[in-house]
């Protein structure tokens, strides 16, 4: 650990928030329907693309219609992106001649672009067409991202009206998203990555001459547009194999600090729509601070870790910290930092490979997702995430105090706690239960890398990554097969819709509540207090659950490491 490290760190830390006020009062007037900078050229477009679609701005939705339209709308997209992978090979933009996908994968790949989780088992460069990226999974990557964000407003809208009975529009959210938010920001970046040197192109890959004479096949195609959305809409998906390890896709420091920031610009910003749409901004501040203080936390034990390095490899003589699996252009301040990054904000995208991190820098990305990746989270998905534990943490505090909950003047009540739980639930249901399965089925084990508690870890990790939406990989583990592939796809849809319903259910219950005035004896939710019992919620739900499962893999890696064995 040097000062140079904590310094990047820390830039990086400060650019975020620096842009959370103003991207946050920018999102706050695209959802309340204001004017705004871009609304004299995208107006005209937004009103077109209403009448397609069939539906008016001034017209809102009651949740159950709002689910609905939701659900079709990602089922329609699963279909679509289902079938261009199943027909690849005779559709056009295949210079490469890929071949057509198979069910199975196709059926994961589907559900994963979807669900904005993008696990990729397959190789992009030497597996899908053009077309099926751009039409395909890029398009997902914008319009999953523009859902998570739609349902995180309909939360709030929840909390910050009075009284009614809808909770918005999804249509007129969602195109507002991706009009107004994620399209033009990632044209910007697009054109900022080119300039930086990735790739964008739609001609064939170029064939070169290597310095021993053979021929080499080097892999291009709409790089820079993919990395855009992949980052901003906390997607992850990477068009080569190496994500954002590769050179195309992050040839430098500069590219690297803007994917992370990217990462995180959206996550952060919503804390302060809330606090704007609510009327009092030190709510979204007390949020953000309790993200913030977790984050810190992953942050400065990864680091560590990675810094401190592996005992047994000193041993040989070898000083300093961990590099296998790391770029050197990034180092290891630059990996640990992207590692906690993104599976703090659920993208999924990496710059270095997990698997390699020793056991506690892996432990930090795994408990990350476990949590319900909650700190940043993904675009949307970790603000409505928070909401459900800010739920759970005002009916604890009610019972200690002996009152009614209160949550910005809104009655928390049992079905809203219900609901929570339901949706909190899920997550560990689906990663350790399928975790259990595949550990004792031969099938399962077939797939890792390893022996011991780190092949345990692969699979924890990869049904963790699923559940979570995030989509990063330890990288040991085979998961190009039936069982993974149809599998992992069902987790992907229970930490999907398994959570998204509970939470609409939830705005549906608060926004026909009137609002309670503030009196004595109200919880204050925007201080250092409220900040500690959501933080300690967090922590307390997911260290009950998952401990016994990460003390089979990280923990005992760990104290095997300093015993003098691995794995």
């Amino acid at each position: 650990m040097t000062f140079n490290g904590w310094l990047q760190i820390l830039i990086f830390v400060g650019i975020v928030l620096l842009l959370v006020k103003p991207l946050g009062g920018y999102m706050t007037r695209v959802f309340t329907g204001e004017r705004t900078i871009l609304s004299f050229v995208l107006g005209p477009l937004e009103r077109g693309l209403y009448r397609i679609a069939g539906t008016d701005e001034r017209e809102e939705q009651h949740w159950t219609t709002y689910t609905v339209a939701m659900l079709l709308f990602s089922f329609a997209g699963f279909i679509v992106l289902y079938f261009l992978q199943r027909l690849q090979a005779g559709l056009p933009y295949n210079p490469a001649g890929m071949a057509a996908i198979g069910p199975e994968l196709s059926f994961n790949n589907a559900v994963s672009f979807v669900s904005n989780t993008n696990w990729q088992n397959y190789g992009g460069e030497s597996t899908m067409s053009y077309l099926v990226q751009m039409a395909g999974f890029t398009v997902q990557n914008f319009v999953s991202a523009a859902t998570g964000i739609a349902i995180a407003i309909a939360l709030i809208r929840a909390f910050s009206r009075a009284s009614g009975k809808a909770v918005g529009n999804f249509w007129v959210d969602m195109i507002r998203a991706t009009l107004y938010i994620l399209l033009p920001a990632c044209i910007v970046m697009t054109l900022v990555f080119v300039y930086l040197g990735v790739p964008q192109t739609l001609g064939p890959y170029v064939s070169a001459t290597t310095l021993e004479g053979a021929q080499q096949t080097i892999a291009v195609g709409p790089v820079a547009s993919q990395l855009a959305i992949k980052m901003l809409g906390t997607n992850g998906g990477g068009f080569f194999n190496a994500n954002s390890a590769h050179p195309f896709e992050n040839p430098d420091a500069i590219s690297n600090l803007i994917q992370m920031v990217a990462i995180f610009a959206i996550g952060a910003a919503l804390t302060n729509v809330f606090g704007r749409m609510v009327g009092n901004q030190r709510q979204g501040w007390a949020i953000l601070s309790a993200m913030g203080v977790l984050f810190l936390v992953g942050v400065l034990v990864t680091y560590w870790a990675e810094a401190a390095g592996n005992p047994l490899v000193h041993a040989l003589g070898v000083q300093g910290g961990n590099m296998e699996g790391k770029e050197v252009r990034f180092g290891i301040t630059l990996s640990s930092l992207f590692a906690v990054i993104t599976t703090a904000a659920s993208c999924g995208a990496v710059n270095a490979m997990h698997d390699s991190f020793t056991a506690i820098g892996g432990l930090i990305p795994l408990i990350n997702m476990q949590l319900g990746e909650v700190i940043i989270g993904g675009v949307g998905a970790g603000f409505y995430g928070i909401l459900l534990f800010i739920i759970v943490a005002i009916f604890v505090a009610g019972l200690m105090v002996g009152r009614t909950p209160e949550y910005l003047g809104k009655k928390i009540e049992a079905k809203e706690v219900k609901m929570a739980m339901l949706a909190i639930l899920c997550l560990p249901a689906g990663m350790l239960i399928f975790t259990a399965i595949a550990v004792v089925l031969p099938t399962g084990v077939a797939s890792i890398g390893n022996s011991g508690p780190h092949g345990f870890s692969e699979i924890l990790y990869a049904y963790s990554s699923a559940a979570a939406n995030n989509g990063s990989a330890f990288g040991g583990l085979s998961g190009n097969t039936p069982w993974y592939n149809i599998t992992l796809g069902i987790v992907m849809l229970i930490g999907r819709f398994l959570v998204i319903v509970p939470a609409l259910a939830i705005a549906g219950s608060l926004i026909s509540k009137k609002t309670v005035p503030a009196s004595a004896g109200t919880f204050p939710t925007d201080g250092p207090l409220f900040v500690g019992l959501l933080v300690g919620t967090i922590l307390i739900v997911g260290g009950l659950t998952f401990f016994p499962a990460l003390a089979l893999g990280p923990v005992v890696e760990h104290l095997a490491m300093i015993a003098g064995q691995t794995f």
